[in-house]
C-alpha cells in the first residue's frame, strides 16, 4: 500500500542530502570533540562550522547558538534559568503551548512561582491588550514564554510585537519557534527576543538535535551539569552528526524558502478548498486565512460514528494524520488546544500537515478517501 504521510508538524522525513552530509561524520571522522589530535580536532571543527552557518542563517552570533537534544531541553533550559538567574518570579505563558513549556512552567507554579495565563482571542490568537495589562500589573520581574507558531492550529504570534512589549515592561522573553525555525526567515539581531528554540527534525533534519539561542546580553548558568561542552553552557557529549546534520538541513530550507513555502501553502489551501467542496460541516481551527503557519491545516469535522474513528480508519487506509498534537496521540485526552480555543464537543478535530515532498495527487487521494469515510 502507498503510504500518504501529511503529519510533518510532528516530523519529517530526513532528507538525503543531509544523510550525504552526515555519514562521514558516523564513520571516519568519528573522533570525541574535545579531545586534541586530529581526530577531535576534525570533529570540532565541523561543530564550529555548522554553528557559524546557523548562526549566519538566523542572523545571529556564533555565541549566542548553543546544540541541544532537541526543542524540549531548550525550552526547558531558558524557562529555568529565567527563573534561576534571571530574577523572574512572575510566569506568562498561554493554555495553548507545547507540553515542552506547559509542563515546565506548571512544574514551576508548583514550587511556588506565579503563574498567569495569557487571554486567548476567538480565533485562538493571543490577546496582546491583556497580556500588556498582566504585565503592566506585575509587581515582579515576568517571563513571557509564547510560542511563535501553534503547532496543532498553526496561529503565528507577531513575535517582533511581543518583544516590544516584553521591553518595555523589562521582561525576558523566551519564544518556542520549534515549527518556525527551518520555515520561516529569522532576523535575530533586530528581533527583541531574548531565548529562541529550534530541532532539526521539523525541517527534514535528523531527530535529537535542537538549538537554544540566547541572546549575548543574557548571562545564565547550565540546565546539565557535567563538562565543559558547548562553552559551558550544555554538558555531555555532543552529537556531533546530528549537529552537522541540524546545520545542512537549516541550509537546504533557507536556500529553497520561497519555491517550497509556495508549494506546501498552495497544498494546504487546496485541500482546505476540496474539503469545503466535499464534506458537508467541515470548520477550520486556528486563523487559517490569516496569520498562521503555512504547514498546518487544522479541520473540525462534524461528530458521528465514523467521524470518531477517523484517524484509524485514515490509518488503516495508509494515510498518517493526527488529532491535533502527535505528542498525544494514542491518549484519549484530546487535544489541550482544540479544547482552550472551542467549547464544541461535536468536532473532531485532525490535523493534516505538509512538507516540500507532498503532492496534489495526495490530496485529492485522501479527500476521496475522506468522503468515503464520513
Amino acid at each position: 500500500m502507498e503510504r500518504i504521510y501529511f503529519d510533518n508538524a510532528a516530523t519529517t522525513s530526513l532528507d538525503p542530502v543531509v544523510l550525504e552530509a552526515m555519514l562521514p561524520y558516523m564513520t571516519e571522522k568519528f573522533g570525541n570533540p574535545s579531545s586534541i589530535y586530529s581526530y577531535g580536532r576534525e570533529s570540532r571543527l565541523g561543530i564550529e562550522n555548522a554553528r557559524k552557518s546557523v548562526a549566519k542563517i538566523l542572523n545571529a552570533h556564533p555565541g549566542e547558538i548553543f546544540f541541544t537534544s532537541g526543542g524540549t531541553e531548550a525550552s526547558n533550559t531558558a524557562i529555568n534559568a529565567a527563573i534561576r538567574d534571571l530574577g523572574c518570579k512572575h510566569i506568562i505563558s498561554s493554555p495553548i503551548e507545547h507540553h515542552a513549556t506547559l509542563h515546565s512552567v506548571e512544574h514551576l507554579h508548583h514550587q511556588g512561582v506565579t503563574l498567569s495565563f495569557v487571554k486567548l482571542l476567538p480565533d485562538g490568537h493571543v490577546d496582546l491588550e491583556n497580556l500588556r495589562e498582566l504585565l503592566a500589573g506585575s509587581k515582579e520581574r515576568s517571563l513571557v514564554t509564547l510560542m511563535h507558531a501553534n503547532n496543532e492550529i498553526g496561529n503565528l504570534l507577531d513575535i517582533q510585537a511581543v518583544g516590544t512589549l516584553c521591553k518595555e515592561f523589562d521582561a525576558i522573553f523566551h519564544s518556542d519557534t520549534v515549527q518556525t525555525v527551518g520555515h520561516y526567515p529569522f532576523d535575530l539581531r533586530n528581533t527583541p527576543v531574548h531565548f529562541i528554540t529550534g530541532a532539526g527534525h521539523k525541517f527534514h533534519g535528523p531527530k535529537g538535535v535542537g538549538i537554544l539561542y540566547i541572546n549575548e546580553n543574557v548571562k545564565i548558568t547550565p540546565f546539565i551539569q557535567g563538562g565543559s561542552q558547548e562553552r559551558n553552557m550544555r554538558a555531555g557529549t555532543e552529537n556531533l552528526y546530528g549537529i552537522i546534520g541540524f546545520a545542512k538541513a537549516l541550509e537546504l530550507a533557507t536556500a529553497h524558502h520561497e519555491e517550497h513555502s509556495k508549494h506546501i501553502n498552495d497544498l494546504r489551501m487546496y485541500m482546505a478548498e476540496q474539503l469545503q467542496q466535499h464534506i458537508p460541516g467541515v470548520t477550520f481551527n486556528g486563523d487559517l486565512y490569516g496569520r498562521s503557519l503555512y504547514t498546518v491545516l487544522n479541520a473540525s469535522f462534524p461528530k458521528t460514528e465514523k467521524s470518531e474513528m477517523i484517524l484509524f480508519n485514515l490509518d488503516i487506509n495508509g494515510i498518517c494524520a493526527s488529532g491535533g498534537s502527535a505528542c498525544t496521540s494514542g491518549a484519549n485526552a484530546g487535544s489541550h488546544v482544540i479544547r482552550a480555543i472551542t467549547s464544541n464537543p461535536n468536532q473532531i478535530a485532525v490535523r493534516f500537515s505538509f512538507s516540500k515532498y507532498n503532492t496534489k495527487a495526495e490530496v485529492d487521494t485522501v479527500i476521496a478517501k475522506l468522503k468515503e469515510l464520513i
